[in-house]
């Protein structure tokens, strides 16, 4: 009885061992699936302070800057997006969603290359009140947000 014993004690720490080594490669899987898939958002006055490196993509979001959106050849367009703080130049080569213009909320996707942000993935804000999350806890931290009236229908 004594050899079955210590039969099952053996499975039981193989089975624990393979179970454990299983959880770790899904981890590192899961991990290395998400690696790209992950990108955290800055306000303009994160930006100017800590400029994130050359390859990291990350969000950046805030208001267009009123008299800073100029539409140039071709798809290319750059403006400046602020928080109150800081502002930082964004160049974006593509087709922007319809509400976007100045004094409008943005959240852009991209990389910080030579002190602009060039994004592949512009988001406007989608009607008259929205405004994502971020953006407004980016604006409020510079004092410059301001909740939307309620008597223009805001919800």
């Amino acid at each position: 009885m004594a050899g079955f014993k210590s039969l099952k004690k053996a499975r039981r720490v193989q089975v624990l061992l393979i179970a454990a080594a299983a959880l770790m490669v899904s981890v590192g899987l899961v991990g290395y699936a998400m690696r790209d898939g992950i990108n955290f958002f800055r306000s303009p006055s994160q930006v100017a302070e800590a400029p994130p490196g050359p390859n990291e993509t990350f969000r950046i979001g805030g208001l267009v800057e009123e008299g800073s959106l100029v539409r140039g050849q071709g798809e290319t367009v750059t403006f400046r997006v602020t928080d109150g703080g800081a502002s930082v130049a964004v160049a974006f080569t593509g087709v922007l969603p319809d509400l976007f213009g100045e004094n409008q909320g943005m959240v852009g996707t991209g990389k910080l290359v030579d002190g602009t942000f060039v994004a592949h993935e512009i988001l406007a804000k989608h009607d008259e009140t929205y405004m994502p999350k971020e953006v407004i806890d980016a604006l409020k931290a510079q004092g410059v947000y301001q909740e939307p009236d309620a008597a223009k229908g805001g919800s």
